[in-house]
């Protein structure tokens, strides 16, 4: 069986979460075959492989979204009224009017010519009729080439030859996600879709976010990749989700509640149970195993570690993780280190996370969007209290569900307040007690809910049900 994985952003250019997800599966399942199909932003942020590639991984295809540029000589593609209609749905329409169908019948048909299409008598003159339909703005000429814009990437990846797969199984929506839907559905493979976060959204907030866009663009933005998701929802035979919450956004975002299952994260409990405690001075070690870019709000971390230090100036601060991803980012967090006159933050880079996390008192995420952070769980088997940003499934992990009783590992905060972070890191290090209880509740509740062989279980188990073994 040969497997095609299909990553954006993600693996193997990029350390962490998803990308360790996908190494464990790949690991896990030495009979199987697995080809990689990345796509990265650019070669210069993406340029060196951060996993280890195991043995049974025969291909890596890596598309750059950055290295495609408008050139000169487009040739002239013209389209019949049905293959006119299918652009228009793609293009103009709203998501939940696509025909999924229709429109990746006519990605098949004109695969090698989409490109051209931007560029050719139709695609200008769809333009024009909704710029003087809706009475926009904007120069139209400016309009026009915002549109080619956002779909340029897209239909220069979707005119690439994807690898042959008995399935193929992409580990988000956007780009990922329809990439595997053309794929799926030109070789007539099945598609598996794994959702960590639910990209949809993560890319409507950084929209909405966006100073580089005005009102009108952001829309279409914001609709550009629900229309994704959709096609990627209807033609994929299985979704998967992490939590409940999760599959609730997936059915308001389009995806047919009877093809979702729910597939927890899980860790090798008795490797983090049976890590040595590394013998430290006085002081209280908070540890925080992040990537340094935006979305995990490193700068709400530090501006809390400034509040905690005032209070409490035996405290030290560890972040271990990738920096290189977002060096500007990066650099503005040393600097507020800086201009805060904040001692004892240490940010280590790559390193060994096992080696590390015994010496920890305490372990804290800000992220600002999360799934169900594989970093958690690892803390929590090494009997490890959590302080998180209300995101994802870090309530679920930290408070437990429903069903189990074992008590809080630690404590949720809000996005993006320092203060509330600061007041339960200092609740944490007062009460060591109560710090330890914590961290046995959470131990408890990893190794009865999430542990890797059981999520290992089921995905073989989805793999030989679409693969018809």
């Amino acid at each position: 069986m040969k497997i095609c994985f299909i990553c954006e952003g993600s693996y193997p250019y990029v350390s962490g979460g998803v990308s360790n997800w996908v190494q464990m599966v790949i690991k896990a399942m030495p009979e199987i075959e697995f080809v990689i199909f990345a796509i990265a932003t650019d070669r210069e942020e993406m340029s060196e492989y951060k996993c280890e590639i195991p043995d049974n991984v025969k291909e890596i295809k890596t598309f750059y979204l950055g290295d495609k540029h408008f050139i000169s000589g487009y040739g002239k593609v013209h389209l019949t009224e049905s293959d006119k209609h299918a652009l228009r749905n793609l293009v103009v329409d709203k998501a939940e009017n696509i025909n999924w169908l229709n429109v990746l019948e006519f990605i098949k048909k004109y695969n090698k010519k989409l490109v051209h299409l931007l560029m050719g008598e139709d695609f200008f003159e769809l333009v024009l009729e909704i710029y003087q339909s809706e009475e926009k703005k904007t120069v139209f000429n400016e309009y026009l080439w915002s549109l080619r814009g956002m779909f340029y990437p897209l239909m220069s990846i979707l005119g690439e030859d994807f690898p042959k797969a008995d399935i193929y199984h992409a580990v988000s929506t956007g780009y990922a996600g329809i990439v595997g839907s053309v794929a799926s559905f030109i070789n007539a493979k099945p598609l598996l879709l794994s959702e960590h976060g639910i990209y949809t959204r993560e890319r409507e907030e950084d929209i909405i976010r966006s100073a580089w866009l005005d009102g009108d663009f952001k829309e279409l933005w914001i609709d550009f990749f629900k229309k994704l998701s959709t096609i990627s929802y209807q033609q994929a035979e299985i979704v998967t989700s992490l939590f409940a919450m999760n599959q609730t956004l997936q059915i308001e975002l389009g995806c047919p509640k009877e093809k979702i299952r729910i597939i927890a994260n899980g860790v090798e409990v008795e490797e983090f149970r049976s890590l040595k405690p590394v013998e430290h001075d006085e002081s209280f070690h908070i540890g925080s195993v992040i990537r340094v870019v935006p979305i995990k709000d490193v700068k709400t971390m530090i501006m809390s570690f400034y509040i905690v230090k005032e209070q409490f100036p035996n405290a030290k601060l560890h972040i271990l993780g990738s920096y290189d991803e977002s060096p500007e980012y990066y650099y503005e967090c040393l600097n507020l280190v800086e201009e805060l006159h904040v001692k004892d933050v240490v940010f280590y880079g790559q390193v060994s996370i096992k080696e590390h996390l015994k010496k920890f008192d305490l372990l804290i995420l800000t992220s600002i969007s999360e799934g169900q952070p594989l970093a958690v769980l690892e803390g929590l088997a090494a009997g490890i209290p959590y302080i998180c940003t209300n995101v994802g499934d870090c309530k679920g992990l930290i408070e437990g569900n429903e069903e189990d009783d074992f008590g809080k590992a630690g404590y949720i905060v809000p996005c993006m307040d320092a203060e509330a972070l600061a007041e339960k890191i200092l609740q944490c290090a007062m009460d060591r007690v109560r710090l330890k209880k914590m961290g046995e509740n959470g131990q408890k509740r990893v190794e009865k809910y999430y542990q890797k062989r059981a999520f290992l279980v089921e995905y073989r188990g989805i793999y030989q049900e679409l693969g018809g073994v």
